[in-house]
């Protein structure tokens, strides 16, 4: 269920939970849990779901494969990147006038934004305040159980 929330391959997330998160856990005593959380929430597909560029993932993977997007100033076309607080994402300047984006929740005022991304909606951009809190996002599994299912394998 987890894997079709995020849109990921049975192969990327068996990583995510197996090694990244394990490793990251450890070295910034997070619990494990906590550190998969991070993870998914942090990859560039869904900072654009979360933000209200996109209405669903797959929108949100197609905006970003299809190089929409200016991370930091350069062209980026990976989703599955890990954005870091800082980071500022903005709609390239000539899909500005795009009825796409004139439309988005974001641009619209239909959507509410997690506190850890500041919106500029002059500027088509996003920045990233801070890392992802467990409390703002209600995901419908139990972390805790998939990972428990990916440390028997």
């Amino acid at each position: 269920m987890l894997k079709r929330v995020y849109q990921l391959s049975e192969k990327q997330f068996k990583r995510l939970v197996t090694s990244q998160a394990v490793i990251y856990a450890k070295n910034n005593n997070v619990g494990h849990d906590k550190a998969v959380f991070q993870f998914l929430e942090r990859r560039l597909d869904t900072i654009i779901l979360r933000s209200g560029f996109a209405q669903t993932i797959m929108q949100s993977r197609q905006i970003v494969t299809h190089a929409h997007l200016l991370l930091n100033g350069k062209k980026h076309n990976i989703p599955s990147y890990f954005v870091k607080p800082g980071d500022i994402i903005s709609l390239r300047p000539h899909l500005k006038e795009s009825t796409l984006y004139a439309t988005c929740p974001l641009i619209t005022g239909q959507h509410t934004l997690p506190s850890r991304i500041k919106a500029n909606k002059q500027e088509f951009s996003i920045e990233i305040l801070d890392l992802p809190n467990n409390e703002e996002v209600h995901l419908p599994v139990d972390i805790l159980k998939v990972i428990e299912f990916y440390a028997r394998a």
